[in-house]
């Protein structure tokens, strides 16, 4: 647990900009069998029309921890569904939205804002997003993290 809460320091703390002063020669002065440090800009971001996602350690299609960023894009959503294993969710930045429940009721979404911890449940319903901005989250967990849809029409 403090090491996933030392990486959310981490995370945050680059991405507002709180390390601006680090040079990549100062990080590059570090032992790399010691410690891995990725700066904000060299962050590898994967776009798809609903969110954008980086995987910051580990392979999240496999076995194992792994920790990724996921920003839910403005006016987007997922459908009911659910993980195998537990995901542990820290919201960074923005409101994410959020329901359980295998009905799809996008009027009950419940706010959760910046700052807020939060963990999926493995094998319960849920359904996420984001309304009128974006919503950037720091997701772990054990992989493989798969989504198994179980909408009720």
């Amino acid at each position: 647990m403090r090491y996933r809460i030392a990486l959310a320091a981490l995370l945050l703390a680059g991405l507002t900009g709180w390390n601006s002063h680090v040079s990549a020669r100062a990080v590059g002065d570090l032992n790399p069998k010691a410690i891995t440090i990725t700066l904000p800009s060299d962050i590898k971001w994967n776009k798809s029309p609903n969110a954008e996602r980086a995987v910051l350690y580990g392979d999240p299609s496999k076995p194992g921890y792994y920790a990724e960023l996921v920003r839910w894009l403005p006016h987007n959503n997922s459908r009911p569904h659910y993980h195998p294993n537990d995901r542990f969710i820290q919201v960074l930045s923005g409101t994410w939205w959020v329901q359980t429940g295998a009905k799809y009721d996008p009027a009950g979404f419940k706010p959760i804002p910046a700052g807020s911890f939060v963990v999926h449940t493995a094998k319960e319903i849920h359904y996420d997003g984001a309304r009128d901005e974006p919503c950037l989250l720091l997701i772990s967990g054990q992989g493989p993290d798969t989504s198994i849809q179980a909408e009720e029409k």
